[in-house]
């Protein structure tokens, strides 16, 4: 027994030095940990000339949710979050095109467009009707697709959408009037916690091996990101025109301390949707689903049950 107690700690410590040695593996197997907790598979699936990956998983003939992510993020981010779903659901998370591990094809990332690439995506998916949610820059990608295409979204939740002009400026937009730099584009080591820091009001725990390596894999992106946000910017297509075009339920879920769009965007929104819920979370920042998966998720279900 005590050579086999051990063994058994020898092979412990050996995982756990490879997995500090090698962060990407160590990511890897977070990944899949967290994919089999919540029922989901990785999938891909050319879409035109564009390879999209995305996560698949839950009730096979369940209504569908489609989530989509923010700006510098990805499929991942909705893991924790989908876990509370897929037992009632049929959950796709995707990775949009130019995030993550889906393609990037030329030209340009302004939501309208991404929002044709979506409805290209659910064409190849075989989804012709879904409860749709996004966050962030996939929030605005998510609204202005319900305003395009209202006969294929059952409902509409927005998780901190961007595509509104704000009573209150939010502290990502004085930095960017300032001049200063984006707080959402790494482009040193320490900007990574400097991210983590805006983002969230509690980041989640990540071993400082595993950090450092998110951080060079997002100074690699740097680039990109910041051509991605010159286009939303430069293309900026506001959402108060075309919010009282979307049929569907709606609900608008914010974290009151987020700093990258103000929570007073819902003074907005609110007075120009049909049928709109609201859902403020205290002590939480722009990324709910990841800063508090299961609370949001818990709000998201209920909201959805309120449609049955």
């Amino acid at each position: 027994m005590k050579k086999l107690l051990s063994g058994l700690l020898v092979l412990l410590i050996g995982i756990a030095t490879i997995l500090y040695c090698f962060p990407a593996t160590q990511l890897a197997s977070l990944r899949l940990f967290e994919q089999q907790r919540a029922g989901l598979s990785h999938q891909q699936l050319h879409v035109g000339d564009l390879n999209i990956h995305y996560y698949e998983g839950g009730l096979a003939n369940g209504e569908t949710l489609v989530l989509l992510h923010g700006f510098a993020a990805d499929k991942d981010n909705w893991l924790r979050f989908s876990r509370h779903l897929t037992d009632g659901y049929r959950v796709i998370a995707l990775d949009l095109p130019g995030f993550g591990e889906s393609d990037r094809p030329p030209g340009s990332y302004d939501v309208g467009t991404q929002a044709e690439r979506l409805a290209n995506i659910l064409d190849a998916l075989g989804v012709e009707q879904a409860h749709l949610l996004g966050n962030s820059m996939g929030g605005h990608i998510a609204a202005l697709f319900a305003a395009r295409y209202p006969d294929r979204v059952r409902s509409l939740a927005l998780f901190a959408n961007a595509g509104i002009d704000t009573p209150n400026k939010s502290e990502l937009f004085k930095l960017i009037e300032r001049g200063a730099s984006n707080p959402l584009v790494v482009r040193r080591p320490e900007d990574f916690q400097r991210l983590l820091q805006f983002v969230f009001v509690e980041p989640p725990y990540l071993p400082e091996s595993l950090k450092g390596y998110l951080a060079e894999r997002a100074m690699a992106n740097a680039t990109h990101y910041d051509q991605v946000f010159q286009q939303l910017i430069e293309r900026y297509i506001p959402l108060e025109p075309v919010l009282p075009k979307i049929q569907a339920p709606t609900l608008l879920l914010w974290g009151k301390q987020d700093r990258v769009l103000d929570v007073s965007s819902i003074d907005v929104m609110r007075p120009l949707l049909q049928k709109p819920s609201v859902a403020i979370m205290e002590g939480v920042g722009h990324a709910p689903m990841l800063e508090r998966p299961e609370e949001s998720a818990l709000l998201y279900r209920h909201f959805l049950d309120s449609l049955k």
